[in-house]
Order: structure tokens, then C-alpha cells, then sequence
């Protein structure tokens, strides 16, 4: 099957790039291109999108209030936004995953990666990069909305639904590891872990792993790095 691929940038000459690097692939074409996040958001409904490179900072609607208007519409469910940014710690992109995002990643990254990040995104996983993973997400969750103690009470709550089993896993996918290392982890298959992860998504309402993670630091489950 065909990974149907939006480009969504305010500069011509990235998407051109991207457009190339996409359309090389005999898994993935692009169905559109995007200037603003409002076009994005239009497109997204009408070229049948899987997965939208979404740049954060463009005139207009930008990729944050896209990303909210994409995860916000039930008609759009099965799409998955992956943002581009040049900042990896960006705030905005903690929000972005707060809204719905699949993942992020570097706009200096290598081809390979891009590539990687659209077909994790479009088989339902999610793209975290490794600084985002060892903790940086989790800085700027804690300076955001939570309780003095650093957690959603509505989302530790939430996690009382959590087996034990499904709570350990959750405390490794937040870490950034794989099904196949967290098997590795707990001495169990990956299809195990699979099954662990899908059934905490469906009992959070989670639409994917990196929710999984906000969940994770949100609830107090794991705790922010200081170092």
C-alpha cells in the first residue's frame, strides 16, 4: 500500500526537497503540498492524507494549531502528523504532541531517518528522537499545566485501568525504547509487548505512542530529569 504523504511548509524550496526525497520512494508519494496550516488542514481532508510533515512556524495557522485541528476531527482520525522543526526543544513541539502529533523531528536529520519517521507514523508508532526521549519532552511538561507535584490528577486517575504488567511497559515505551527492547527488558515477546501497548493506548485514549509518553510524564508516572 501506498503511503499517501502532505508537505506542509512555508518554504517552497524545503517542500521541493522533501518532494523528491518522498516521491523516490516506490512505498510513498506525495498528494500535496502546503503553505500554512490551514491549507494543510484542507488538504489533509481532501487528498485522502496518511501522514503530514508539519513545519511548526508558518504565517497564518501554524503547525501547532494544525496539529490540533487534525487530531480534533473525527474524519481525519486516521491521520498522523509528524512536525518538522529546527529546534528539538521547542515548547511548541510538546505541544504539538499534547495535540495529537505522532512524533518530531529534526529538520537536519538524515534522509533515512525522514523516511523511517513516515512509515513508524503510518504503521501507527511514533517518532521520538533520542534527546527528545532521555527527558527533554519531560522538562518542558513539567513547567506546563500540572500540579505542584508535577502531575494531571485527571490523567493519574486514568491510570488506575493500568495492569501492572501494562504500567511497566508504559514506564518503558515513555524511555523511547522499542517493542523489540522493552521485550528484551522483561524477558517477554514482542508480540506481548504489542499487546500490552495497544491495550494501555485504548484505555487512556491514547491515538499513539508519543500520547503514550505525555500520558507517562503527565500522570506522574515518570518523572521529569533534572539534570
Amino acid at each position: 500500500m501506498t503511503i499517501r504523504v502532505l508537505l506542509a511548509d512555508d518554504q517552497a524550496l524545503l517542500r521541493s526537497a522533501f518532494r523528491v526525497l518522498v516521491d523516490s520512494e516506490p512505498d510513498m508519494e506525495v498528494v500535496g503540498e502546503a503553505s500554512d496550516g490551514a491549507e494543510a488542514v484542507r488538504l489533509a481532508k481532501e487528498r485522502e492524507v496518511d501522514v503530514v510533515l508539519m513545519d511548526i512556524r508558518m504565517p497564518g495557522t501554524d503547525g501547532l494549531a494544525a496539529t490540533r485541528l487534525i487530531g480534533a476531527d473525527p474524519s481525519l482520525a486516521h491521520v498522523r502528523v509528524v512536525i518538522l522543526t529546527t529546534f528539538e526543544v521547542d515548547d511548541y513541539v510538546v505541544q504539538a504532541l499534547r495535540a495529537g502529533a505522532s512524533g518530531f523531528l529534526g529538520k537536519g536529520s538524515e534522509p533515512e531517518e525522514l523516511l523511517s519517521a513516515i512509515r513508524l507514523a503510518a504503521g501507527g508508532e511514533a517518532l521520538l528522537s533520542p534527546t527528545a526521549t532521555k527527558g527533554l519532552i519531560a522538562r518542558f511538561l513539567a513547567q506546563g499545566d500540572l500540579g505542584d507535584d508535577g502531575r494531571d490528577p485527571a490523567r493519574t486517575d486514568r491510570l488506575d485501568a493500568l495492569t501492572s504488567r501494562e504500567r511497566e511497559v508504559l514506564v518503558q515505551v515513555a524511555g523511547g525504547h522499542s517493542n523489540d527492547e522493552i521485550a528484551e527488558r522483561l524477558e517477554v515477546s514482542p508480540l506481548t509487548v504489542k499487546t500490552h501497548v495497544n491495550r494501555a493506548m485504548a484505555k487512556l485514549g491514547a491515538r499513539d505512542r508519543a500520547q503514550l509518553v505525555v500520558i507517562a510524564y503527565e500522570s506522574g508516572l515518570v518523572r521529569p530529569r533534572t539534570d
